[in-house]
């Protein structure tokens, strides 16, 4: 499955690039309740939620769902200035909070229609059966939610709040200028370039521009779920991360702007790198030709006759892994070396696995 942009019509002005306090602090949380897939930040999460006061971890608990798979929309509306961390929050009529919260507890949108979820029982009904298939604390929050959202909304605003004096204050002013410099870069590329490879270097791992001969030109990124945003109709704002790399989130909801979520340094490998490096190692071959290149480096007539194969079978096997980027060529005279690049392989699994959270 793809997210899909499409370029026909898409000035570079109908692209905006803003850096967001808050939806920085929904990163930061989705790192904090799932540091596990974030090592880099393992120790500042650990430390963060060690020193932190009681109300503070068991809002973590309570409000998971806002920031784990399915990141709330209502982290990204507002983003007009250094305001209070919570102040947009508080302007959000209180039928569209209910309405974004339950796709949150729902962990989706697409099929679901909440705009009435408090008033109509047909709608919460849809909403516990979704959110009772997922994990806690999933239904926990649907019920608060329909039990009093106003209330609901309040514990949310107070928590946001305590984030901002346990831990938030002092980290943003140290992200800040990193999220500039990144959103001042992709306006740079926006302005010299146009839109096409804007967008592609917010993802060049797993974003591609395909330029068709019948239909408009698109920038597809390679995602989990399918969706299609046309800028020219509805324009576009892209918001760099820092606490929420890997992750490129794009959120389409019906009725609002979409928005880009990029990480400010995109991941240099992605799944389709990954898989066909752990592919290449499948064949019994290469493994035996990639155990004596990890040793010492060789020549195509060495490995041919220790392989008992033919040069250009081994040839063909060397181009295969130094395309992929495994093998290392270097040249001594008259002779060409192979060497297996040990860092490569010893990425795979990591590569692999940050792919896949991408």
């Amino acid at each position: 499955m793809s997210v899909v942009i499409v370029l026909d019509g898409a000035a570079p002005g109908r692209f905006s690039v803003a850096v967001s306090p808050l939806a920085e602090l929904a990163a930061c949380l989705h790192v904090l309740t799932g540091s596990a897939h974030h090592t880099e930040h393992a120790a500042w999460a650990d430390q963060v939620t060690r020193t932190a006061p009681p109300a503070f971890r068991a809002g973590l608990g309570r409000f998971a769902p806002l920031w784990t798979a399915l990141r709330w929309r209502a982290f990204y509306p507002g983003l007009d200035g250094p305001s209070p961390v919570a102040a947009p929050l508080a302007g959000l009529g209180i039928d569209r909070f209910a309405e974004l919260t339950a796709y949150a507890c729902a962990s989706g949108y697409h099929g679901f229609d909440f705009s009435q979820v408090c008033h109509d029982p047909g709608q919460a009904a849809v909403l516990r059966h979704a959110a009772a298939r997922l994990p806690e604390p999933h239904l926990g929050l649907a019920e608060d939610l329909l039990r009093d959202p106003e209330a609901l909304r309040a514990d949310i605003l107070r928590f946001l709040d305590l984030c901002g004096r346990v831990f938030f204050g002092g980290l943003w002013a140290q992200t800040a200028p990193v999220l500039d410099r990144a959103a001042h870069l992709v306006r740079r590329r926006l302005a010299d370039g146009g839109p096409a490879p804007a967008l592609v270097s917010l993802s060049p791992s797993s974003a591609r521009l395909v330029t068709p001969s019948a239909g408009p030109a698109r920038v597809v990124f390679d995602k989990v779920h399918h969706a299609v945003i046309n800028p020219a109709r509805t324009p576009l704002l892209l918001i760099p991360t820092r606490y929420g790399a890997p992750h490129l989130l794009v959120k389409n909801e019906p009725g609002l702007p979409p928005v880009v979520h990029f990480p400010v340094e995109a991941p240099e490998v992605g799944v389709t790198l990954a898989r066909a490096r752990l592919l290449a190692l499948t064949d019994p071959s290469r493994v035996r030709l990639c155990r004596l290149i990890a040793r010492q480096a060789m020549t195509t007539a060495d490995l041919a006759d220790r392989l008992t194969m033919t040069r250009p079978q081994v040839s063909r096997h060397l181009r295969a892994l130094r395309e992929l980027g495994l093998v290392r060529m270097e040249r001594h005279g008259r002779h060409v070396l192979y060497e297996l690049d040990v860092g490569a392989v010893g990425r795979i699994g990591r590569d692999l696995a940050t792919a896949l959270q991408y």
